[in-house]
């Protein structure tokens, strides 16, 4: 299990919620979805920038390549993230010390963005194991780094939801029998329906979660998106 610096732990546990959100960068609030969240820039996925030029990819029309999120001023925000999350010898603990000072109950990772290295992966594991009355959600792409996680002894904390997500619209389900019961999947479909999937409701409600928190729950394997 990945656990966090008790002494670094310590030392941020006397910071202000204010210098803390400062190191990190600040967290993100997505658009009509419960709790809080950690964007970093779409710009730099890794598999995503490259699906991004992919005709009917779940990455050809990111959402997070256009609207607000051009804005100088989330983009500059996103990057400092970026840059604390790499460079900041402090960044998983006070991580987890602001997520707790917080008291959310459910956090999205990357509303954009997504994994860049087997480190960021298990940090995130070792936050989601300091915050244990937190449920964490985590779509990703990049499906070989939470592999090389697991691979190397790694394990994912019950309260973090690991959804891989489809490469193309409509397309095959992500498959990973040796991962059965380590992480969940999620699609997109523009007219079509997975007989085995939990369709969003989002498109029924504005677009909002509403009282569904299926993508955070390990026990719903397969969520699938309609495409808008």
């Amino acid at each position: 299990m990945e656990t966090l610096d008790t002494f670094k732990a310590a030392e941020v546990s006397t910071w202000t919620i204010k210098k803390m959100s400062e190191y990190v960068g600040g967290l993100s609030t997505p658009s009509k979805m419960p709790g809080l969240g950690y964007g970093i820039p779409a710009k730099e996925c890794i598999t995503g920038s490259k699906l991004n030029l992919v005709e009917d990819s779940t990455c050809s029309g990111c959402y997070a390549l256009r609207g607000n999120y051009l804005w100088p001023v989330v983009e500059n925000a996103q990057y400092k993230r970026l840059d604390a999350m790499k460079n900041s010898p402090l960044w998983a603990e006070c991580m987890a010390e602001l997520i707790n000072r917080k008291k959310c109950e459910y956090f999205r990772w990357h509303d954009s963005g997504d994994l860049q290295s087997v480190k960021h992966f298990s940090m995130i594991c070792a936050i989601a194991n300091a915050t244990h009355t937190v449920n964490h959600w985590i779509p990703t792409r990049e499906y070989k780094m939470v592999s090389d996680y697991i691979s190397s002894g790694g394990i994912i904390p019950e309260n973090l939801c690991v959804r891989f997500s489809a490469h193309m619209i409509g397309g095959n389900v992500p498959k990973f029998p040796r991962l059965k019961g380590l992480v969940t999947i999620s699609t997109v479909t523009k007219t079509t329906e997975y007989e085995d999937a939990y369709n969003c409701p989002s498109r029924f409600q504005d677009n909002s979660c509403g009282d569904c928190r299926a993508c955070w729950s390990n026990d719903v394997f397969h969520v699938d998106y309609h495409y808008h």
